[in-house]
């Protein structure tokens, strides 16, 4: 299971990486009015690769460390901000920032011009991106917070 943590927590560090590849790289097309390029797809399509590994591992971890659990006793786990965020507020947060890569990456492969798929672009993985830096348990986060870096 340690290992797994370590995962999750080094994944994280991708995961902003290429969301803000992708962020920058739909401003920058944007603000140049320039071509949508592969390089613009290949950012959004690792940012939305890094979010399914790490969805995946974030349920492995979510149903056997016992936080699936904690929603047998709801009202008891509402009033610990530590429950409650890794119980809800933190798997709902980044589902829906998850959601929102995809349905972006649709939204973007479907637009006809440059300019809607850097539009799209930085709609879907800027909420996204948003929503992840809330949710992450920053160690600064006086409640839930977690080490930068989670080693063995």
């Amino acid at each position: 299971m340690q290992t797994l943590l370590v995962l999750h927590d080094l994944l994280r560090w991708l995961i902003l990486l290429f969301g803000f590849w992708a962020v920058i790289s739909a401003i920058s097309g944007m603000a140049s009015k320039r071509e949508y390029t592969a390089g613009d797809s290949r950012s959004n399509f690792f940012y939305m690769l890094s979010m399914d590994i790490q969805l995946l591992i974030g349920l492995i971890l979510y149903f056997t460390n016992g936080w699936f659990e904690s929603l047998k006793h709801i009202g008891a786990s509402m009033k610990d901000p530590m429950v409650r965020f890794f119980t809800i507020e933190h798997e709902l947060m980044m589902i829906i920032a998850w959601i929102l890569v995809h349905a972006g990456r649709v939204s973007v492969k479907k637009a006809t011009t440059s300019q809607a798929k850097f539009k799209k672009s930085l709609l879907f993985f800027g909420i996204a991106l948003l929503l992840i830096l809330i949710a992450i348990p920053w160690p600064f986060r006086e409640a839930v917070a977690r080490p930068w870096f989670r080693w063995f």
